[in-house]
């Protein structure tokens, strides 16, 4: 389960303190044309040390494609590549190697695996997402090509607080050892009528399972979500009208640009909750593997809030999930 996608299959690897991240991106079209520049770019949005309360781990994230792509264009090959870990501190994680921290997947991986690598969380990481934005920000220029395009932005920071309260927030939260989250907003513009599946693959079911598999994330909701649970049928009602240009659209959005599991044409809006971020900068009580009790006196360098870091893996994984509905389409209709 480390692969994700059907036509357009993205296989990710690496450890937080291993030598590198890295995956391979199959699937994808020749003919392409990519800017390495550009992807770069992308890539950097989610660098450590760019905002208020971010980590201080200084990774440089440079992008390194080994194969697929060759001058400027994709082959039609899988596109392989890696970007290198290079300012781990294992050490950090030494003390707490037998214990289980709170919110984290310690307990759950140990469990399932009967080993898991302590340091920095090991494939648990956040850092693991930095293969996702890489193949990620390699689909959107793709879909970009095709006039779809992706944009997020924070909506909430912690107790619904909003964007221009959060620098302060986040510098409180620091003080106090603690963390915040909040909700990102994502929205998807251009993206025809058709992607998706009917019953099993719906095109929502398929989108919200590519932010859940995102580290912190711990809601999903599309178009009105969970508010159209408080109000009738005719409120929420999505008339379909003829345009001007002779295509079908609708006069209101609350379905989110989905219906029956499908593409209808209108933008695709989500939200995406994301938890505080686990590791608290002071004492935390907990166990070890034995079940005794201990005290947790946490080292490293983490992030106080994720939400600025996360808005490019949302992106991302939104690219991959409509570029491979787009190509399996394709596929679909001679």
């Amino acid at each position: 389960m480390n692969t994700i996608g059907k036509i357009l299959s993205l296989k990710t690897f690496g450890e937080s303190h291993g030598p590198a991240m890295g995956g391979v991106l199959d699937g994808m079209p020749a003919g392409v044309e990519i800017d390495l520049d550009e992807l770069q770019r992308f890539v950097d949005r989610r660098r450590t040390g760019q905002h208020t309360g971010s980590s201080t781990r200084d990774e440089k994230d440079r992008v390194e494609v080994l194969s697929g792509i060759w001058q400027g264009k994709t082959l039609g090959t899988p596109i392989g590549f890696v970007v290198r870990n290079a300012d781990a501190r294992s050490a950090d994680y030494d003390k707490i190697a037998r214990c289980y921290r709170p919110n984290h997947a310690d307990y759950t991986w140990e469990v399932k695996y009967g080993i898991r690598d302590p340091r920095g969380g090991g494939r648990a990481s956040a850092r693991e997402t930095v293969a996702r934005v890489v193949a990620g920000g390699i689909a959107l220029q793709t879909l970009d090509s095709l006039g779809i395009t992706i944009e997020s932005r924070i909506v909430q920071v912690g107790p619904r607080l909003g964007v221009a309260e959060m620098e302060q927030a986040v510098i409180d939260a620091a003080k106090d050892g603690d963390t915040l989250g909040g909700i990102i907003a994502c929205t998807v513009k251009g993206v025809p009528a058709g992607l998706g599946e009917p019953v099993f693959g719906k095109l929502h079911a398929q989108l919200a399972a590519a932010m859940m598999s995102i580290p912190s994330v711990h809601g999903f909701e599309y178009g009105d979500g969970f508010e159209m649970a408080a109000k009738r049928g005719s409120e929420v009602m999505d008339q379909f009208v003829k345009h001007e240009d002779g295509t079908i659209g609708t006069v209101t959005n609350h379905s989110g640009g989905i219906q029956g599991g499908i593409s209808n044409g209108e933008d695709i809006v989500m939200r995406i909750a994301f938890k505080p971020v686990p590791t608290l900068m002071r004492d935390v009580p907990t166990i070890d593997r034995d079940g005794n009790p201990v005290t947790l006196h946490p080292r490293g360098r983490h992030d106080v809030c994720v939400l600025q870091r996360a808005l490019p893996v949302v992106e991302a994984m939104a690219a991959l999930v409509i570029l491979d509905n787009y190509l399996i389409k394709k596929t679909n209709v001679l």
